[in-house]
């Protein structure tokens, strides 16, 4: 079995705007890092914080120097504004004072 020289991947990002996507080869061995900094003139700067945001591969967070397999999906994910647990808690404290 050959080992793949060229690896094809997806890089996802959730911007404000909606998800925005960018096709990438790289070299085999290439980790999440790589692929995020190969993406990211493509994708642009826009309320991403590329550096510190959590990212994952097919929906499972994941570290930055995970190395990719053909195929792979790396997404990035912003930050949510607000704590879901938290605003639901909020939401029920205020339907009970009423």
């Amino acid at each position: 079995m050959n080992a793949v020289a060229v690896l094809h991947c997806l890089v996802a990002c959730d911007t404000p705007h909606g998800v925005r996507l960018c096709a990438l080869e790289l070299p085999a061995g290439a980790t999440v890092s790589e692929a995020l900094r190969a993406a990211q003139p493509q994708l642009g700067a826009e309320a991403i914080d590329w550096e510190k945001a959590r990212c994952g591969i097919w929906g499972r967070q994941c570290a930055r120097s995970a190395v990719l397999k053909d195929g792979d999906r790396i997404e990035l994910y912003r930050e949510l504004p607000q704590d879901p647990r938290q605003r639901r808690r909020a939401k029920v404290q205020r339907e009970r004072r009423r």
